[in-house]
């Protein structure tokens, strides 16, 4: 019972001297009773708020128990942000098939986070095949934009250890790919029209809408990051680094210097810790590029080589990552000079310039996509998306950054970097018809004695 409740109990037993109108004053009693109840049911208060997730509560450790929240919080991330890291530094080393898997792993988790707080909001309609569908349109989803890559990637790219049958289903695939994604599409379709109901209506397009607002948020974002991992590892590795980097050193200065909130949506976030972080990130961004641009595994193309588990990260490294001098402006080596550094040149690799690009995103733009998230659980009172990870919350809380930076880091390479790829160009070559191909290397060999180069 709520303490305005109580209250109005002894106000009430006053009464009952005074008026002696027991029964009336009884039920008027019960009534403010149900009424604060109903209050508290609809807007529970912060430490009473639901963590949607099917896994069971975390034990502390005894020796963190005696510490206070705040510092207790404090260790609880910093451990697991350490087995994150390292783990994720294994997966890095074992190479893209890993890096594919856990990409795919991760997105079906957040997936299921976020369903399944629809699910919990809207259960009490006992609505039929609301999560079956669900993730029925997940499979769709994936069939296609993993076709997609398939068919971007793979097509035409000779493999002699393939026999002919084999190869006759896969160019099978890769012609009618869309037709079957759109067919399935239609079978998930359907079901979900021929299972609306008269009284339910409003809510089962409340989460169709749902569903495909999740798909279009978590699966077109991994599908994006996947097609940038294969342009090279460091357009995967270094802005999901940098994210990384921003959300821990954001924590570190907000957890010692944080003093002036920074907006609204999350109270926690403080204007030094958003400050701290941004520095951090783009010093961190700047040396690490330096670093991998030493290193083909690196900076080479993902190739797909025979094996559905084996890639090449071999090439010829582009201009991109080649040291180059760069002239000091004299504005800037006038500064030198107090340092007694009179040099006229830098050797650097290009790559860092666009380092600092993705940096100043990651540390600017990308926090909106958890401020996002915060919206998001605040409007469902929710405090997490899940416990998957202990002081953090669930995998959608960790990776809310990450879906801003994938989309910005596939248009940026898009627009600025990529150019036609040989291996890519000759795949499409070698899909022709063998007429085909002999009228293009008769084109071919007429334009380079043309120009010379024959």
């Amino acid at each position: 019972m709520s303490t305005e409740a109580s209250a109005t109990r002894r106000r009430g037993k006053e009464g009952l001297t005074a008026n002696g109108s027991s029964e009336d004053l009884f039920d008027g009693l019960k009534k403010e009773e149900n009424r604060n109840q109903e209050e508290q049911e609809i807007l529970p208060s912060e430490d009473k708020r639901e963590t949607y997730s099917d896994s069971a509560p975390v034990e502390q450790p005894s020796m963190l128990a005696s510490l206070n929240p705040r510092w207790r919080n404090w260790w609880i991330r910093g451990m697991f942000s350490l087995v994150m890291i390292g783990g994720f530094s294994v997966i890095v080393y074992l190479g893209p098939f890993a890096l594919i898997l856990l990409i795919q792993c991760i997105q079906i988790k957040c997936y299921h986070e976020i369903i399944s707080i629809g699910h919990k909001k809207y259960e009490k309609y006992n609505l039929p095949w609301f999560r079956s569908l669900s993730w029925y349109f997940l499979g769709c989803a994936n069939f296609f934009f993993y076709g997609e890559s398939i068919t971007d990637y793979f097509n035409g790219n000779p493999d002699p250890q393939v026999d002919d049958a084999s190869e006759e289903v896969v160019k099978t695939y890769i012609t009618y790919h869309r037709l079957f994604s759109y067919s399935l599409y239609l079978i998930g379709f359907i079901l979900f029209v021929l299972n609306l109901k008269k009284e339910h209506y409003k809510v089962q397009f409340s989460l169709f809408g749902w569903t495909h607002v999740t798909l279009l948020i978590v699966v077109t974002q991994s599908h994006l990051i996947m097609q940038t991992l294969f342009e090279g590892l460091i357009w995967f590795f270094l802005p999901v680094s940098m994210v990384i980097c921003n959300d821990i050193f954001a924590y570190i200065f907000g957890f010692f210097f944080g003093r002036t909130p920074l907006i609204k949506l999350s109270p926690k976030k403080t204007w030094e810790g958003f400050i701290g972080g941004g520095v951090t990130t783009v010093i961190y961004g700047w040396l690490i590029s330096y670093f991998m641009c030493q290193y083909q595994y690196f900076i080479c193309p993902v190739v797909f080589s025979g094996s559905i588990t084996d890639f090449k990260t071999t090439c010829q490294p582009s201009s991109l990552y080649k040291l180059t001098a760069f002239t000091i402006p004299a504005p800037v080596k006038y500064l030198l000079g107090f340092g007694g550094l009179t040099q006229d040149e830098v050797w650097l690799y290009p790559m860092q310039f666009h380092s600092i690009v993705l940096s100043l995103f990651s540390s600017l733009i990308a926090p909106f996509g958890g401020f996002f998230a915060s919206g998001f659980k605040r409007a469902f009172k929710v405090k997490d998306f899940g416990d998957t990870i202990p002081g953090h919350g669930g995998l959608v809380d960790r990776f809310d950054c990450q879906f801003l930076m994938a989309t910005f880091v596939y248009v940026y390479h898009s627009t600025f970097i990529r150019a036609p790829q040989p291996h890519k160009v000759l795949q499409q070559v070698l899909s022709l018809k063998p007429e085909h191909q002999l009228n293009i290397y008769k084109e071919l060999k007429s334009s380079l004695l043309r120009r010379g180069i024959l």
